[in-house]
């Protein structure tokens, strides 16, 4: 008997085929309960503080305020959330003239004028100044000194004119910090190369993942970097796969994301049976590029047998890394070559090299081959993967190298799965 599965693939979706015998599962996160309407959802959550008061009694008429808005590679509706904040913003006194929005990119590159609109919204755009990020900027840089732990906090210079910054984004499983949201709008968020590639690395050296992991050293830091940029507050969601509002939290950086991330687990925590030899997985919504799609790796490397494949399904048109190109120069090589070039400084982009190394720490366990129209063989090579034109393709390369009895677990939405196997213990 055949199966016949819908595989996400940018704005499309690709159709496979597999014999029912060869399939072990097919995990998918999602929420059982009503969605909201988002317009009330933003108002309850605006309504129920955590840990802080009503943001109208934050502020007042002389309030300056800073809006830390992700980016367009994520689905955050921000073109809700925003205008809601800024009548909130109003109903204390705050004039429009003493609103800003930072664009929180990371290392993202720069949001084009149409991009922005789109994230935004035109009437936001036409009232409040936004500014792009920019974290290879020293000017736009303010230096904090260092963390208790030793990180550089240079974080972009905007927080020194706020009065109120209120960071804005979603929670979802994370490699890098255990989940996205909360203090993560700040690092990397507006944060300089430094300081994210110190948490990066910090992650990566720790261990292979900390994905779903709450507790963390990684946390720790972003916190203790938002505490020194003066951030307290954040609007997050959490949304389904469909991109719905699940829930909404605004309030204190550390409480309101902790509240938000039980529901995030509710949604893209997915009970797994076990490790299959083959992992296959859609990137998407991550499908940008493989600085964003390469969250897939960690779900499937947690699911996938030693020794196994993981099959990566992404689009990627605007390649492996916009702001990141060097990194094909290094990528290939074995972790411990990497961490040494790194410390010896002969890699200079030490964010790049931190995603690199934990790159080749997944391949240390298993093989994995792309599936994408915006990486071809060539490049796929030069990041230590394999390619294949098609799913079937890459199926047929891996059952040729396992052998035809090796079974697949199947990710739809490979970027926001946290796999709950048996024996993890991820508190």
């Amino acid at each position: 008997m055949i199966f016949d599965l819908n595989i996400p693939y940018g704005d499309l979706e690709l159709d496979l085929k597999i014999p029912q015998n060869s399939l072990k599962v097919v995990l998918s996160p999602s929420y059982e309960l009503d969605i909201p309407s988002v317009g009330e959802e933003i108002r309850r959550a605006l309504e129920n503080p955590i840990y802080c008061p009503p943001l109208h009694e934050v502020v007042s008429s002389t309030s300056r305020v800073i809006l830390l808005c992700d980016d367009n590679t994520r689905p955050t509706p921000t073109n809700l959330i925003v205008p809601a904040l800024v009548r909130e913003l109003a109903s204390g006194g705050v004039r429009l003239e003493n609103i800003k929005i930072l664009m929180a990119l990371g290392t993202h590159r720069p949001m084009s004028p149409e991009e922005i609109k789109q994230k935004l919204g035109t009437e936001v755009v036409a009232k409040v100044e936004v500014i792009n990020h920019d974290f290879r900027n020293p000017d736009a840089l303010y230096d904090f000194g260092l963390t208790a732990n030793g990180t550089p906090v240079k974080v972009n210079r905007l927080v020194l004119e706020a009065d109120v910054v209120i960071g804005i984004g979603s929670i979802v499983p994370h490699h890098i910090p255990g989940y996205s949201g909360g203090a993560k709008i700040v690092q990397p968020g507006i944060c300089g190369e430094d300081t994210t590639a110190a948490t990066h690395l910090l992650s990566v050296r720790t261990r292979r993942n900390m994905l779903g992991i709450v507790e963390n050293k990684v946390r720790e830091e972003m916190e203790a970097i938002a505490d020194r940029a003066g951030v307290k507050y954040i609007f997050n969601t959490v949304l389904d796969p469909q991109g719905r509002v699940v829930k909404a939290f605004f309030g204190d950086i550390r409480q309101a994301f902790r509240a938000g991330v039980e529901i995030s687990r509710q949604v893209y925590g997915i009970p797994a049976p076990g490790r299959t030899p083959i992992v296959l997985a859609s990137s998407h919504p991550c499908d940008i590029e493989f600085w964003q799609a390469h969250k897939t790796l960690y779900p499937c490397d947690m699911l996938v047998e030693e020794g196994g494949t993981i099959i990566i399904v992404t689009p990627c048109p605007e390649g492996v890394a916009v702001t990141h190109p060097e990194m094909l120069e290094f990528a290939g090589q074995k972790p411990e070559d990497i961490d040494a070039q790194i410390e010896e400084g002969r890699i200079k982009d030490k964010v790049a090299g931190a995603l690199a190394l934990a790159w080749a720490k997944v391949r240390q366990h298993a093989e994995v081959c792309l599936v994408s129209d915006g990486i071809n063989a060539e490049v796929a090579a030069k990041l230590g993967f394999k390619h294949a034109d098609t799913i079937e393709e890459a199926l047929e390369m891996t059952w040729a190298r396992l052998g035809k009895e090796a079974r697949v677990t199947v990710l739809t939405h490979g970027a926001d799965t946290l796999p709950l196997l048996p024996e993890d213990n991820l508190e």
